[in-house]
């Protein structure tokens, strides 16, 4: 059977992230029709068009890995009301140079992952402004904000709590669903 290839893009560096944690939930979830891999975004220098004639090799290398996925899942916490530097940044040099957009026409699920009951509701959508410019076709339901994350997992950073369980199915399910009909022929097989 072949696979979606889903980049897994987390948008927090933190080891014990809450968003790191439930992307590793939603992969465990993951239906046999997708195939999962995380995109470090840690070690990208800052975006800076100077690059664009001769591009840092940590630019090539994230560049290169992202044209290899049929697909993208962006996990992101809530700074100021918007995404954290580090994604922004990584969505900056996927894009470049101008003409050469990385992240063209691949389908997109977006989960936001916060310690406050909104569950980064501001990030969720700021995000999604940036992937519209992107030609990222972004799935629209369900919305997934994940509030109160720190009640969420045991030690060990499972996924402990049932209700939000059910529902990361449910996301997963409709995600499953907006790769198919947005991809026309998996890269992998």
């Amino acid at each position: 059977m072949n696979a979606y290839k889903i980049a897994v893009i987390v948008g927090s560096l933190r080891k014990e992230s809450y968003n790191l944690k439930t992307a590793k939930a939603l992969i465990g979830m993951a239906p046999e029709t997708l195939s999962f891999e995380l995109l470090p975004i840690g070690d990208l220098p800052l975006y800076n068009e100077e690059y664009d004639g001769a591009s840092p090799e940590q630019y090539n290398r994230f560049r290169e890995q992202l044209r290899s996925f049929d697909g993208l899942l962006f996990l992101t916490p809530e700074y100021n009301r918007s995404v954290p530097g580090v994604l922004k940044n990584a969505i900056d040099v996927g894009s470049r140079p101008y003409g050469q957009n990385c992240w063209d026409g691949k389908p997109g699920g977006v989960v936001s992952v916060s310690i406050s009951s909104l569950g980064g509701f501001g990030a969720n959508h700021h995000l999604r402004q940036s992937l519209v410019f992107v030609n990222v076709p972004t799935m629209p339901q369900p919305e997934a904000y994940i509030g109160n994350a720190q009640n969420l997992f045991d030690e060990s950073g499972n996924l402990t709590n049932e209700s939000t369980r059910e529902f990361l199915q449910t996301f997963m399910t409709a995600f499953e669903n907006w790769v198919k009909v947005h991809v026309k022929k998996p890269i992998t097989a």
